[in-house]
């Protein structure tokens, strides 16, 4: 059986914080495979995963800096002097391999060799059933290549981790290693079942059109032959100073950019991020010319909403009993909520009832719908089910 605990704390002190969460979560140290954790860029974070440790022996830790803080069934968990949340998983038939490592080569090679590694670690060669991935901002979809050229196509879920100001403070970690540039991931081997949820939740206006040019590629020059902040304008009614700089990035959040799946199945939604002087916008993944991009729209109140609609649909999609819930929710959604994150919290432990869960918030998330390949997205929900 599976059996999962959650721990937080918002000490001030990195090592009493780590000691005060990991603590909460000691009574199932015996089963317990690994224990996710996500934290405040505050914090030395060698010290607070070391305090984790020195309550946790031999478990293996993942996990990655949180957008301004966690919630589990505490609520949400924030404070101005840092935050760290903890969800440990036990089960004596469940196997993890964990591994991470600072960026070495490309991203894609370095995705490789941690996959590698991971293998390595779960002692064994086979392909897990699922695997869980934290990356920082830029080159996610490399390292997932990285990956699948080891594994092949396996069910996936995770995020990029975030800072509190979007200003590359964020850092990915294990108990092994701390770096802003790089990958981790968990290996996951069981024959209970696993299911991810991953949406933007946003409705489509029935605005499209055609990628045209992009420069490398995560700056869109162009869609339909016109320079991509004006056609974003026509579409939105948006001022030029709503669309200039980083105002783009908050102005987007309820009507940002979408890209479908070659069956329809997913609209993976892309972020736009800033406006730039000469009419291209910077976009939060990876962009192909020839492809089209929708605009979506969703207000604040559907923002909120949706998590407890994308929670009843995880639960419609798992066969079996849920022991544990990983909830990797946008930090920009989150952003646009500000204020309103209690209710937020509310809404999920009202749904999910004594499930244990972690919410963490992201800067990018991974995840998959139906037979269609990982993705990774932003402003996108990302739950993740394992069965009890």
């Amino acid at each position: 059986m599976l059996n999962a605990k959650t721990g937080t704390s918002t000490k001030k002190d990195a090592a009493l914080a780590g000691k005060e969460a990991a603590q909460q979560v000691k009574e199932i140290a015996d089963n317990m495979k690994l224990a996710f954790v996500y934290s405040g860029v505050q914090y030395d974070q060698k010290t607070l995963l070391n305090a984790i440790s020195a309550e946790l022996p031999g478990i293996p830790l993942i996990g990655n800096t949180s957008f301004t803080g966690v919630i589990t069934q505490d609520g949400f968990v924030t404070g101005d002097d840092g935050f760290v949340g903890i969800m440990g998983i036990a089960d004596p038939d469940l196997k993890v391999g964990v591994a991470g490592m600072p960026k070495e080569g490309t991203a894609r090679e370095t995705g490789k060799k941690v996959a590698q590694m991971a293998l390595k670690n779960a002692g064994t060669d086979k392909a897990p059933d699922y695997f869980y991935m934290s990356a920082p901002s830029g080159e996610e979809e490399f390292y997932l290549k990285g990956i699948t050229e080891v594994i092949g196509r396996v069910p996936m879920f995770g995020g990029t981790a975030a800072d509190n100001t979007i200003t590359g403070e964020w850092l990915i970690y294990t108990d092994q290693m701390v770096a802003p540039e790089g990958v981790s991931v968990a290996f996951f081997y069981t024959d209970k079942p696993f299911a991810n949820k991953f949406t933007g939740a946003y409705r489509e206006t029935g605005k499209a059109g055609v990628i045209t040019k992009i420069d490398g590629y995560r700056t869109l020059q162009e869609i339909d032959g016109v320079a991509a902040l004006d056609k974003y304008r026509e579409w939105t009614g948006a001022s030029a100073a709503d669309v200039a700089g980083g105002n783009l990035l908050s102005y987007a959040i309820t009507n940002p950019l979408g890209v479908k799946d070659r069956l329809g199945d997913l609209t993976a939604i892309r972020h736009p991020m800033n406006g730039n002087d000469d009419g291209s916008m910077a976009i939060g993944n990876n962009l192909a010319v020839g492809t089209a991009v929708v605009l979506m729209e969703a207000t604040v109140d559907e923002l909120i909403s949706s998590v407890g609609k994308t929670l009843e649909e995880l639960k419609a999609k798992m066969n079996g009993e849920i022991g544990a819930l990983h909830l990797v929710h946008c930090g920009g959604r989150r952003a646009g909520i500000d204020a309103r994150i209690g209710e937020v919290a509310d809404l999920i432990k009202k749904t999910v009832g004594d499930i244990p869960f972690i919410t963490e918030f992201t800067f990018g998330e991974y995840g998959y719908e139906d037979d269609g390949n990982n993705t990774c997205g932003g402003l996108m929900l990302s739950f993740t089910a394992f069965g009890k």
